[in-house]
C-alpha cells in the first residue's frame, strides 16, 4: 500500500524496522485449502463432535457476517445485487418443473400409445415438449444473466474492498505499521478482499436456489415413497460433519502460517525488484534467497499436502455412504415399477426427485459450511476495518494558529515503543523558540528521530508533554497540524510518479500549479535535475514503469527535500537531509538554509558536524536523554560530549 521504492531500512531509535515487503494478494496456488505458508506446526485434528460443536458454536456469528457481507455487497452496486437475486429466485423452480414435465410427457407417450388417440397423444406432447424448452430456455438465460451480473459485481466488489482497506489504514497510526501482527492481518484482509465477499453472497444466493429446489423436489417426492426421502435426508449428514471438521483447521493452519507467507513474499520481491537488485548481483546472495524460499515453500506444501489429503480422503470415505444411499434408492423405485405401483412417468418423477433431493440436501449442508468458512476469513476483513486508531482528533479541537508565536517544547517526555523493553526517550525537556533552528545530534539510536514522531504526532508520549504554541499537540486536529509540519526523512520515499508529482504530493491542494512546483525544486536543489529530464517536470520518475527515468540516491533525496519545501509548512524537519548528497550540494543546501527557514523554526538531524554547526542551537542526546545543549562554540568551550564526538570526525579529515 505504499508507494516507496526505496530500500527497507531500520528505526534508528528502537521503533522495529519502518520498512516493509510490499503486503497484497501474492503468491500460491492453493491445494484445496486456504492459501498458507509454512509455520511450525500443522492444525490440530479435531473430533467430529468438536467440529459439530465448533460449527454450531458459530452460526450466530456466520448469520451476522452473512448480513454485514450483504449490506457491503449492497452499498457496492444495488442494481446488479438485486439481478443476481432475481435470476437465482428464478432458476431455483426450474429444476422442479423440469422433473415434472418430464414424468407428464412421459405419461403422455404411454396414454397415446394405450389408448390409440394419436391425434389429442400429438398435441399433448408437443406441448409438453415446448414447455420443457421454454423452461430450460429460460433457465440458461437466467444462468447467463447471473455469470454476467456475478463477474461485473466482483470486479466492483474487489475494488470497493480494496479501497475500504486503503483508506481505513491510512488512518491508522503508525505504530501499527510497524507491528508484525498487523502486517499479517493486513496480508490476510488483502488476499481475501478480492473474492471472499462475492463468494459469500453468491453462496447465500445459492443456498436460497437451493432451499427453494430441495423443498419443490420433497414434495414431488414425498407424495410417491416417504422412506427414500429419509433416507436421502439423512445420508449427506457425515461428510458434512466431516467438511465442517476439515474447514476449521484449514483456516487455522492458514492464520498460523502467515508471517512465514509474508518471508516468502519479502523473498520474492528481494530477487524481483530493482531495489535490490545491484546489491543481490554484487553479493551473490540469489541462491541463498533462493534456498530460504525453497526451504519455507517445501514446508508450506507439506504441511497443505497433509491436510489436502486426509480432507479429500475422508470426503471420499463418507461420500460413499451417500453413493449407496443413491443406489438403494434407485433399487426402491426400480423394485415399485416392476411391481406395477408406480407408472413410467411416476418412475422417471421418482427418479429424479430422489436424485435431486439427495444433491440439494448436500447442497444445503455444503452451502452453510461455505458460509461459515467465508465467515472465519471475512472476519479479519472487517476486524481490520473495525481497528480504531489511538491518535485521532479531540471532539473541539484548537484551531491551528498561523504564525506561531510561542514555538515547540517537550515536558518531560518519556517514551517506550510498543512491545518494547528499551525507553526511547526518557523525561526529556527542550524549547525551540520561533524562528529558530535546533540540530539534534546523537548515536544511533539516541531517540533523534522519535523525537520528531513525537513532534509530528505519530505517536503519543507515554508520559509529559509535547506543546507547540503553547498547546499540547493532542488538543489539534492531527491531520491540521501536520499541515503545518514539512519534512523529509531519512528514509524518505521515492514514489515511481512524474517529477511534478513527486513534490506536489508535499502539498496535495496546489499540486498542479506548476510555478509553485518549480520553486519548491529549486529551494530543495532538484531543479537544475529535473529540468534537463525529457519532459521536464511531467517525466515519470523510477523504472518500474515504462520510460520512467531513474535518479541517483542523491537526486533522489533533492526531490524529497523540495517535497518537504512545498509545504510551506511553519515547522521545517529535516531527517538526514543531506546524507546521500555530495560535498557541494550539501554547502548549497546550507548556504541557503537560512533563507529556506526563514520564519519558521527547524529542526534537523546529522551526523555530520559541517551541517550540525550551523544551526542557532545543538541538542545532544544520548540513550534517550538530553545531556547538552548549545551553540557549536559553547560546546566546543564545554569539552563534553559534543566535543568529543566532533574531535572524532574533525581528525579523520586531517
Amino acid at each position: 500500500m505504499s508507494l516507496n521504492g526505496r530500500s527497507t531500512r531500520n528505526n534508528r531509535d528502537g521503533g522495529g524496522g519502518n520498512g516493509r515487503p510490499p503486503v497484497g494478494p501474492q503468491g500460491g496456488a492453493e491445494l484445496g485449502v486456504p492459501a498458507g505458508v509454512a509455520g511450525s506446526e500443522t492444525a490440530p485434528r479435531l473430533s467430529a463432535a468438536t467440529s459439530l460443536h465448533n460449527f454450531v458454536r458459530s452460526a450466530r456469528a456466520t448469520r451476522g457476517g452473512v448480513g454485514r457481507v450483504m449490506r457491503l455487497v449492497w452499498n457496492t452496486h444495488p442494481g446488479l445485487t438485486l439481478g443476481m437475486a432475481l435470476a437465482t429466485l428464478a432458476q431455483s423452480i426450474v429444476p422442479a418443473t423440469q422433473v415434472y414435465l418430464s414424468g407428464r410427457l412421459i405419461d403422455a407417450v404411454q396414454e397415446a400409445v394405450t389408448s390409440g388417440d394419436t391425434a389429442t397423444g400429438i398435441r399433448t406432447i408437443v406441448l409438453l415438449a415446448a414447455l420443457q424448452f421454454a423452461v430450460a430456455a429460460l433457465a440458461s438465460l437466467m444462468q447467463t444473466l447471473a455469470n454476467i451480473w456475478q463477474q461485473l459485481l466482483q470486479e466492483r466488489m474487489a475494488i470497493r474492498v480494496q479501497t475500504m482497506l486503503m483508506e481505513h489504514a491510512n488512518t491508522l497510526d503508525l505504530a501499527y505499521f510497524e507491528s508484525p501482527k498487523f502486517y499479517d492481518q493486513l496480508q490476510q484482509a488483502q488476499q481475501q478482499s478480492a473474492y471472499r465477499p462475492l463468494q459469500m453472497v453468491s453462496q447465500v444466493f445459492s443456498l436460497v436456489r437451493t432451499l427453494i429446489t430441495f423443498g419443490s423436489m420433497i414434495g414431488l417426492l414425498v407424495g410417491l415413497g416417504w422412506i427414500v426421502a429419509v433416507i436421502t435426508l439423512l445420508s449427506p449428514i457425515p461428510s458434512f460433519i466431516a467438511t465442517s471438521r476439515y474447514g476449521w483447521q484449514g483456516f487455522q493452519l492458514m492464520r498460523r502460517q502467515s508471517p512465514a507467507r509474508r518471508m516468502m513474499n519479502y523473498l520474492t520481491n528481494l530477487l524481483t525488484t530493482d531495489t535490490y537488485n545491484k546489491e543481490v548481483k554484487i553479493f551473490g546472495l540469489g541462491p541463498y534467497f533462493t534456498k530460504r524460499y525453497t526451504e519455507l515453500a517445501s514446508e508450506y506444501y507439506e504441511q497443505n499436502r497433509r491436510l489436502l489429503v486426509r480432507r479429500y480422503l475422508m470426503g471420499f470415505a463418507w461420500g460413499s455412504l451417500t453413493t449407496l444411499a443413491t443406489s438403494a434408492t434407485f433399487l426402491y423405485v426400480a423394485l415399485q415399477a416392476v411391481a406395477g405401483r408406480i407408472g413410467l412417468g411416476g418412475l422417471t418423477v421418482f427418479v429424479q426427485a430422489a436424485t435431486s433431493v439427495q444433491q440439494n440436501f448436500q447442497g444445503l449442508l455444503s452451502g452453510l459450511q461455505g458460509m461459515y468458512e467465508h465467515n472465519l476469513y471475512l472476519d479479519t476483513i472487517f476486524d481490520l476495518l473495525e481497528t480504531e486508531p489511538a491518535i485521532r482528533a479531540p471532539e473541539d479541537p484548537a484551531p491551528v494558529a498561523r504564525p506561531f508565536t510561542n514555538g515547540i517544547e517537550f515536558r518531560n517526555v518519556t517514551y517506550r515503543y510498543p512491545n518494547s523493553d528499551k525507553i526511547a526517550i526518557r523525561d526529556l525537556s527542550f524549547r525551540i523558540e520561533p524562528g529558530e533552528t535546533v540540530a539534534l545530534v546523537g548515536r544511533n539510536g539516541a531517540g533523534k528521530t522519535t523525537i520528531v514522531k513525537l513532534l509530528a504526532r505519530l505517536y503519543d508520549p507515554d508520559e509529559g508533554q509535547v506543546l507547540i504554541d503553547g498547546r499540547d499537540v493532542r488538543e489539534y486536529d492531527p491531520q491540521e497540524l501536520r499541515s503545518q509540519i514539512g519534512v523529509i526523512f531519512q528514509d524518505y520515499a521515492q514514489y515511481q510518479l512524474s517529477a511534478r508529482e513527486n513534490i506536489g504530493v508535499g502539498r496535495l491542494e496546489l499540486a498542479e500549479d506548476r510555478e509553485l512546483v518549480a520553486a519548491a525544486a529549486r529551494k530543495g536543489g532538484a531543479a537544475e535535475v529535473l529540468e534537463q529530464l525529457p519532459e521536464g517536470y511531467d517525466t515519470l520518475l523510477g523504472k518500474w514503469f515504462e520510460g520512467g527515468a531513474q535518479l541517483s540516491g542523491g537526486e533522489w533525496q533533492k526531490v524529497a527535500t523540495s517535497r518537504a519545501f512545498m509545504r510551506d509548512a511553519q515547522i521545517i524537519i529535516l531527517d538526514e537531509p543531506t546524507s546521500a548528497l555530495d560535498a557541494k550540494a550539501e554547502y548549497d543546501l546550507f548556504a541557503r538554509m537560512k533563507e529556506l527557514t526563514l520564519g519558521k523554526m527547524a529542526m534537523f538531524i546529522s551526523h555530520r558536524f559541517s551541517t550540525v554547526r550551523m544551526a542557532d542551537r545543538i541538542l545532544v542526546l544520548e540513550n534517550g536523554e538530553l545531556v547538552e545543549q548549545g551553540s557549536h562554540e559553547e560546546l566546543m568551550l564545554l569539552g563534553g560530549r559534543y566535543a568529543e564526538l566532533f574531535e572524532l570526525q574533525a581528525a579523520s579529515y586531517r
